[in-house]
């Protein structure tokens, strides 16, 4: 028996010994980041730029890989329950770690604050509201006197419930006091799809996604949904300068690990994330799709994304919104 002790406690030993030398030659091995949305939309974008600067600055790849599904529930589960040892990480819009422990009312496979090591906030990228071309409006407030006149009859698009798009709806169904219809989509693509089409006549979408159609003229934007306009829409005012005070509205991407990730790891994280942040050429290219580098990383990401659990159950519990 104390044979079998000694031997438990000496295996523990050299566990233990060999953390920092990992951390240190972290990564030593191909990296996942799982991207809980379809291919094709912001965070895709943003994720893909993330991965190939990691991959450039570590000599090691760093790869994408999309598992999208529940309001990006299925890829932050998969990611919650994965080894923790820095290679299988998420990067993420809000929905699944801020807005889905609210919305899904029966509850989530996985804990966004205590599963979760926040890393970095990678991007905050704006929303712009836009409809069909056809729809008779060049405004905010004309879009709500249309709504008010023609009750349950605009349906507005978005990437899935829980998603940033869908919850600007809400709030501005909530704020406005209008009767619109909420049409989940699996992803951007397929809403846009539909705006462009006329199957759905409003959506909110992120702007890095939408800059194009709407440059293009295939939608028309109607106004910034933060309280700031960002610079690539400077001439288009927000839903607040319209006439609804207080209305705001981004979104943004982020990194985070697994919780049990060794700190060391968590460290090399950051600092890679930081590195890519700060390289002119990224960042010119974040900001060339209408979004602005993030600045906080590690706990300062994680009380920011407890603001943000904040801010949106709030939008939530008064607009009555749920999924199950």
């Amino acid at each position: 028996m104390n044979a079998l002790r000694f031997a438990a406690v000496a295996i523990a030993a050299v566990l233990a010994s060999s953390l920092p030398t990992r951390a240190e030659t972290y990564p030593d091995r191909v990296v996942r980041i799982v991207n809980p949305f379809p291919p094709g939309g912001s965070v895709d974008v943003m994720a893909r730029l993330l991965a190939q600067k990691l991959s450039e600055n570590t000599g090691q790849q760093f790869i994408v890989e999309n598992r999208a599904g529940a309001g990006g529930n299925v890829g932050a589960e998969s990611v919650a329950k994965a080894d923790p040892d820095g290679y299988t990480l998420l990067f993420t819009a809000p929905g699944p770690l801020v807005v889905n422990p609210t919305l899904y009312t029966k509850g989530l496979p996985f804990d966004p604050t205590r599963d979760f090591a926040p890393i970095a906030l990678f991007a905050i990228s704006p929303i712009v509201l836009m409809v069909n071309p056809q729809l008779p409006v060049t405004n905010v407030q004309e879009l709500i006197a249309y709504a008010k006149k023609h009750p349950g009859t605009i349906n507005f698009g978005s990437a899935g419930n829980g998603s940033t798009p869908h919850m600007s709806g809400e709030l501005l169904k909530t704020m406005a006091d209008i009767d619109i219809v909420h049409v989940p989509y699996r992803g951007t693509g397929p809403a846009m799809n539909d705006l462009i089409g006329g199957h759905i006549q409003m959506f909110f979408d992120l702007l890095p996604a939408s800059l194009q159609q709407i440059t293009s003229g295939k939608v028309r934007a109607l106004a910034n949904a933060g309280s700031a306009r960002p610079a690539v829409l400077a001439n288009l005012p927000t839903v607040a300068e319209q006439g609804l005070p207080g209305f705001d509205a981004n979104s943004w991407e982020g990194l985070v690990a697994p919780a049990a990730t060794p700190a060391p790891v968590q460290a090399k994280l950051i600092a890679e994330v930081k590195k890519v942040l700060a390289a002119p050429d990224v960042i010119a290219r974040v900001q060339t799709l209408g979004s602005e580098p993030g600045t906080a990383f590690g706990k300062d990401f994680g009380t920011f994304m407890q603001a943000e659990i904040v801010k949106w159950a709030a939008v939530i519990k008064k607009s009555g919104a749920k999924a199950d």
